[in-house]
């Protein structure tokens, strides 16, 4: 699989990153059997096999349980540590944690930044991580004390690289006018049904100040893929129903499947999107990773986007 450089980093992870949200398979640990982590390992050996070396967590995934289980292979397979690029999460913090009257709530002060990366590297079984991000915007927390809590993690080599998720483009301006070193990714949602971060600013600072952004949810949660009927009383049914026709007919004519052509549509994005696959079926996987190879036309891709938009270009 191709790669690409990572903002103004130094990693060069693949070209499409691999999601591990779903290795847990919920959110529960209780839920967790030793089939559902046979599963899990099955799903990072076939990614690790199709040439995907970027790996996204979150110490949310399972309560830090999908990170545990990851961090179980990459010490079963040797010298994968040294090829791939970690990548996790922090700042969401849930409900009844550390007190019962604890609510849900973002925290990206100084001390748990720091706490939530050691928890994240103990769980992985590693001393350092590639890139570190903030999950969820904190409106409470100044951005001086994020800065003070990066410089902490980078001195003493917790973490390489900086990024955030779910920023809009005006607070991720704030919060890098605060630091010394650039941040390199933003991860938010992108995809065929979620269009907005292609016109309000979020992709035009990625490509104007060279942050590289991470799409999740590339197939809109499987949506996109899925070949289970439309649900006739959704409001967007004739939307969705549209999408479909025209990624089965793009799909066709390129023997391919629906997926890879979801996938390659964001590929084809200047700014460099970089789509997290976060499937765990070995062949959903296989088959995502075709799209790396895959270059739409200008019409494909417009004819999509007009799909996705639901109406005519103005």
């Amino acid at each position: 699989m191709k790669t690409i450089t990572l903002g103004k980093s130094t990693l060069h992870p693949s070209r499409l990153a691999y999601g591990c949200w779903r290795l847990g398979g919920s959110w529960e640990p209780s839920e967790i059997s030793p089939e559902r982590e046979a599963v899990a390992r099955k799903a990072i050996l076939t990614a690790f096999e199709q040439g995907f070396t970027f790996f996204d967590h979150a110490d949310i995934y399972c309560h830090g349980h999908s990170e545990t289980l990851f961090g179980k292979v990459l010490h079963e397979v040797s010298g994968m540590r040294d090829q791939v690029t970690l990548a996790t999460k922090c700042g969401i913090r849930r409900k009844g944690e550390p007190n019962p009257d604890s609510p849900y709530r973002y925290d990206y002060s100084s001390e748990h930044i720091i706490q939530a990366c050691e928890g994240s590297l103990r769980r992985l079984g590693v001393d350092t991580l590639d890139l570190f991000q903030l999950h969820r915007y904190d409106l409470l927390t100044h951005p001086e004390e994020v800065a003070r809590a990066f410089q902490t993690l980078r001195h003493q080599g917790k973490a390489r690289w900086f990024g955030v998720s779910n920023f809009t483009a005006s607070q991720f301006r704030t919060l890098q006018s605060f630091l010394n070193e650039p941040l390199i990714s933003n991860q938010v949602e992108i995809s065929l049904i979620r269009l907005d971060h292609l016109l309000d600013g979020t992709l035009d600072l990625c490509l104007s100040e060279k942050v590289s952004p991470l799409a999740w949810s590339p197939l809109a949660a499987g949506r996109l893929a899925s070949h289970s009927a439309i649900d006739l009383n959704s409001p967007d049914h004739a939307h969705r129903a549209q999408l479909r026709e025209r990624l089965d007919v793009v799909a066709h004519a390129r023997h391919t499947s629906r997926s890879v052509i979801a996938i390659a549509w964001l590929l084809a994005h200047p700014a460099g999107i970089i789509p997290i696959i976060g499937a765990t079926t070995p062949d959903h996987i296989v088959d995502a990773a075709k799209a790396e190879s895959l270059e739409l036309t200008r019409e494909e891709w417009y004819g999509l986007y007009e799909a996705g938009l639901g109406h005519r270009l103005p």
